[in-house]
């Protein structure tokens, strides 16, 4: 969002070299719903220059249809054409997606109602870029799931560690988004077990989903780690591979 409207301004850090690179952060698939092109485009650029996936959309009607693939919302309350408070509770309703309400509404009973409609946090423009990934750092944080005590599963050179996060393949980082993550490590904490369709996306999505949700994220995974890893059971559900 440009500063005239929004008033973020996004940072950047020196690299050794001299050049300017982004700020680190996880990796994340971020619908932001927001009415604003010109804003929407300009904010996507600098959450993608931090790793992130975007998809953008402009309606709570569009909002509500995408929003089961994302890790996390950024919602703008004012939409052509259903109330964002709406668009928020109905997101709750369904699931624990978390959702940061991006907004020009700000006094306190803006707040109050945001927070109350289900929003994880709120921000009211203007706000800085800084602010914005800080409050989605902490989001996120409280949205992560509390890691087993056996945290880590190595399936030959595959290894999944629920403690961090992380996926390796061959030693070398395979960057997930936090759904990616739940489904693969769900699907190997069971190695040898077909998981159901329904269960699978119950657990990982709540009750929201979608069949093209689930397929999507098989599609995303298998490309980033390889088709053998997701065994699909035609006709009930998935099972995870050996490599």
């Amino acid at each position: 969002m440009n500063q005239r409207s929004s008033g973020v301004l996004e940072p950047q850090t020196a690299s050794p070299q001299g050049g300017l690179v982004p700020s680190a952060s996880a990796s994340w698939r971020i619908l932001l719903v927001e009415n604003s092109t010109s804003d929407a485009e300009t904010l996507a650029r600098g959450l993608r220059r931090h790793g992130h996936e975007v998809d953008i959309v402009g309606t709570g009607g569009e909002a509500l249809r995408a929003f089961p693939d994302a890790d996390l919302v950024l919602l703008d309350l004012e939409l052509p054409d259903l109330d964002g408070l709406e668009v928020c509770r109905r997101i709750r309703t369904a699931g624990e997606t978390p959702l940061i309400a991006v907004t020009a509404r700000g006094t306190e009973l803006d707040r109050v109602l945001g927070l109350q409609a289900g929003a994880d946090d709120y921000l009211a423009k203007p706000y800085g870029f800084r602010e914005l990934m800080a409050r989605m750092e902490a989001v996120m944080r409280r949205a992560r799931p509390v890691a087993p005590l056996s945290s880590t599963i190595t399936s030959g050179p595959l290894r999944i560690d629920a403690g961090t996060r992380e996926v390796s393949l061959d030693g070398r980082p395979v960057e997930t988004t936090r759904k990616e993550f739940d489904m693969l490590y769900l699907l190997a904490s069971h190695p040898g077990t077909v998981i159901p369709r329904k269960t699978l996306m119950q657990q990982v999505w709540g009750d929201s989903w979608s069949r093209r949700t689930v397929d999507t994220h098989v599609s995303t995974l298998r490309n980033k780690i390889g088709a053998e890893w997701i065994i699909t059971i035609r006709g009930v559900g998935f099972r995870f591979g050996q490599g």
